[in-house]
């Protein structure tokens, strides 16, 4: 069987890595590497022995199928492009920049009959993929999605850049519409907002508390699920989820913790966890989610597949964060007025 021809279309922070994980693919020929920088194109073609360029319309023709990793002002002209001409696209999140432009892609792709994934690689994160096995019906969410300012990204905000990933995780866990919401935003560095805060109410009564900020010292990506019987802890950056389950035998009121020797608030808490809620690490497998996205955007080429995120799941993502943009300019303008 041929080997499937790919190119990359930007070969910034993340693009290099689209590059250099295709050219681990045994299915996949790498036929090309985009830049608009000819230095790093170059740089990152000769690392991996294939050809540069630095305009995307000179591999139309030569490619089946293309990960576009560029700012996303420029997503929907290029990716519109390659689908007119029939080539499959994985189009790093935000898909586009507006629900028009993704919907028009999404009709662009499914009359030519080609796949277009939306990049969205938390779901293929293996501390997500475990906990969707639980078939949890979570009540309330938190997230917090931290990082220091990168200077990447800047022709959008926090939302777009950061939130959109726990945004589409949500989504994706909860399967209900959003109801009401409300959120905040604050420019700090940019002309954008840099940390954002959202508060989602949906259909099926589940609660979801996002805070993500591009203007923090540390990074933090973490979420926490609350159900009626558990509650599961989950570290993006360590891949890692610890599952707390709640005794079936007993009870806060069965502990008779009056009548306990217990000296501190801290011991109590102990006592508490450590007899109601049982603690263990979820078995989570070890693997690099980048590879997983783009072996299974590979797969569902060659075997007609359904995307897992396709380009329906992702415009999902961008109608909420677009919802929320709207109403973070709609309280800068309150209290602007106040």
């Amino acid at each position: 069987m041929p080997r499937l021809k790919v190119a990359v279309i930007g070969v910034g922070h993340l693009g290099k890595e689209h590059a250099r994980v295709y050219a681990e693919l045994p299915r996949v020929e790498l036929v090309g590497i985009v830049d608009t920088n000819n230095k790093q194109a170059e740089k990152i073609a000769q690392q991996y022995n294939t050809c540069y360029f630095s305009n995307y319309k000179d591999v139309i023709g030569n490619t089946e199928a293309v990960s576009i990793a560029v700012p996303t002002k420029s997503h929907y002209a290029i990716a519109k492009d390659f689908l007119q001409h029939g080539v499959h696209v994985m189009i790093e999140k935000p898909m586009t920049g507006t629900i028009t432009e993704a919907r028009e892609l999404i009709g662009i792709g499914k009359a030519k009959g080609v796949v277009l994934q939306a990049g969205y690689i938390e779901r293929f994160n293996p501390a997500i993929v475990a906990i969707k096995k639980l078939s949890i019906n979570p009540r309330f969410i938190e997230c917090h999605r931290l990082s220091p300012f990168t200077f990447r990204s800047a022709d959008i905000g926090v939302v777009l850049d950061l939130m959109i990933h726990d945004i589409d995780i949500i989504l994706h866990v909860t399967g209900s519409k959003v109801k009401k919401f409300d959120a905040v935003g604050v420019n700090v560095i940019s002309d954008k907002e840099d940390i954002a805060n959202v508060r989602i109410q949906f259909e099926n009564g589940c609660v979801a508390n996002i805070t993500a900020s591009r203007v923090s010292l540390a990074p933090m990506r973490k979420m926490r699920l609350f159900s009626e019987d558990s509650y599961i802890s989950i570290d993006y950056q360590k891949k890692d989820a610890l599952l707390y389950k709640k005794s079936p035998k007993l009870t806060l009121k069965s502990l008779n913790i009056s009548e306990m020797d217990i000296s501190t608030i801290a011991d109590l808490k102990g006592y508490v966890f450590g007899n109601l809620l049982k603690m263990e690490h979820m078995r989570i497998d070890d693997y690099e989610p980048l590879k997983k996205e783009l072996e299974s955007f590979v797969d569902c080429i060659e075997n007609h597949k359904e995307p897992v995120v396709s380009g329906e799941e992702g415009l999902k993502a961008i109608e909420v964060a677009n919802d929320i943009l709207c109403e973070i300019e709609k309280n800068l303008k309150l209290t602007k007025m106040s």
